[in-house]
């Protein structure tokens, strides 16, 4: 099965893949998150992955703006532990170290670290990227932030594990696909919605979940970039898009937005490891 993903071999979103699919699905690396929407929707990938939040440094923009425009559906999702090293060519230092490259992301959520060794910064669109960026450039004072797979399959040297600022550091992923989710026991429905301009609005809409007793897990606002300070709301909640309940809140929820998409229903994450 393929499966796109943003990144290289060895980034995070690679091992969220495999962590869902198994070691038999063959992920195809994409150069960003909405070339990873394309794939899918062109049928050159049968699912895509991507990340949406993080635990430390919260939503990731361009999934959530990729959601809105998408006819894909969202058919799963992974809570991926995240464990961050600092990666460096042959010979390299901590004390020889001037620069540190990964992702924004990853350079956000190991912001202390990067300062107690002064550090500078340098954005890179991917971690493992960052790692054969590192190791092409061949600078021993220059190191990448990435996984230890990374390291491990570019062949360079792990200077420090464990540098996230936080220990409970997880990003969560979707699974999106052209086809429905198959039913589980726990489920989860991810919708986008946009409402008018007044007060009580959010109020009333989310009163449409509160008064059937349906447990929202998630809420996240957007710039709708068509209006100034006009905003759409990502809300996850727990439940199938076909349970009557469901059916009722949406129906309601529907009288009091401009717009309303269901992205899909889903089963569920349950870590294996029970970590969280």
């Amino acid at each position: 099965m393929k499966v796109a993903f943003q990144g290289e071999s060895g980034s995070y979103s690679e091992e969220a893949v495999i962590k869902y699919f198994g070691k038999e699905a063959e992920p195809i690396p994409r150069k960003t998150i909405p070339a990873v929407f394309m794939s899918v929707e062109a049928g050159e990938a049968e699912a895509g992955v991507i990340p949406v939040e993080n635990s430390i440094e919260g939503g990731v923009g361009e999934s959530y703006d990729s959601l809105l425009t998408t006819s894909l559906k969202v058919v799963g999702e992974i809570n991926l532990r995240i464990s961050h090293c600092l990666i460096g060519v042959e010979g390299a230092t901590l004390e020889g170290l001037k620069r540190v490259v990964s992702h924004p992301q990853a350079l956000a959520q190991c912001r202390a670290y990067i300062a107690s060794l002064g550090l500078e910064p340098v954005s890179h669109y991917d971690t493992a990227g960052a790692v054969r960026y590192v190791k092409e450039l061949g600078d021993k004072t220059v190191a990448a932030i990435a996984s230890a797979r990374a390291a491990e399959i570019y062949s360079m040297t792990i200077l420090a594990r464990g540098i996230e600022d936080y220990g409970r550091n997880y990003t969560r992923f979707l699974v999106i696909g052209r086809g429905e989710a198959r039913r589980a026991p726990k489920e989860k429905t991810s919708i986008i919605f946009t409402l008018p301009h007044r007060p009580g609005a959010l109020y009333e809409a989310l009163g449409a979940f509160a008064k059937r007793g349906i447990n929202l897990t998630k809420i996240e606002s957007r710039p709708t970039r068509a209006r100034p300070w006009q905003y759409n709301f990502y809300v996850d909640f727990e439940g199938h898009v076909t349970d009557e309940v469901v059916r009722e809140a949406l129906s309601d929820l529907a009288t009091k937005t401009i717009l309303l998409k269901v992205l899909g229903s889903y089963p569920a994450w349950m870590d294996p490891s029970h970590e969280l």
